[in-house]
């Protein structure tokens, strides 16, 4: 039988507490023991960053980091982002706008992502955004879409006309 413990953090802005073994990693905690399934799993290894969340505001591979570490820690996923009312993050709605998406797989590692990058760089080039996105995979986009809806949402955050 596996070591459990209590996990007390801040998922999305609301406390959580949950048990879980010791060596449950993060994304599946959220996923299975919160029902957050927002926070995908893809390559397990933390290549494809289809498991990115923030921790603390800093952009961590939730496959690679175990649950058990997270406690007493602040979590956002991609089912934060949003306001309490629906209306999208800048970021969300500039996806929508620019088709920043296909499968929708990526989607969520590529939304936290940026939501950290552009909080650091709210004015960056193109380069720059390809830069900070080189660590997550997409297989259907070819990320000049992903690009174009970044480089929307840091005019929209900044508060520049389209």
């Amino acid at each position: 039988m596996s070591e459990t413990r209590c996990v007390a953090l801040t998922v999305n802005g609301e406390h959580r507490e949950a048990e879980t073994p010791v060596r449950q990693h993060l994304a599946d905690f959220l996923r299975g023991t919160l029902g957050l399934t927002g926070t995908h799993v893809g390559c397990e290894h933390g290549v494809c960053g289809a498991c990115t969340v923030l921790v603390d505001g800093h952009a961590v591979r939730a496959c690679l980091m175990l649950a058990v570490q997270a406690a007493g820690h602040e979590v956002t996923t991609v089912e934060g982002l949003s306001l309490a009312d629906g209306t999208l993050h800048p970021l969300q709605q500039a996806f929508c706008d620019h088709h920043g998406l296909q499968c929708g797989f990526c989607t969520p590692g590529m939304l936290i992502t940026l939501v950290e990058f552009l909080a650091e760089h709210p004015a960056p080039s193109e380069e720059e955004v390809r830069v900070a996105i080189s660590g997550n995979v997409c297989r259907c986009t070819g990320y000049d879409s992903i690009v174009a809806a970044a480089l929307a949402a840091a005019r929209a955050l900044r508060g520049d006309a389209a």
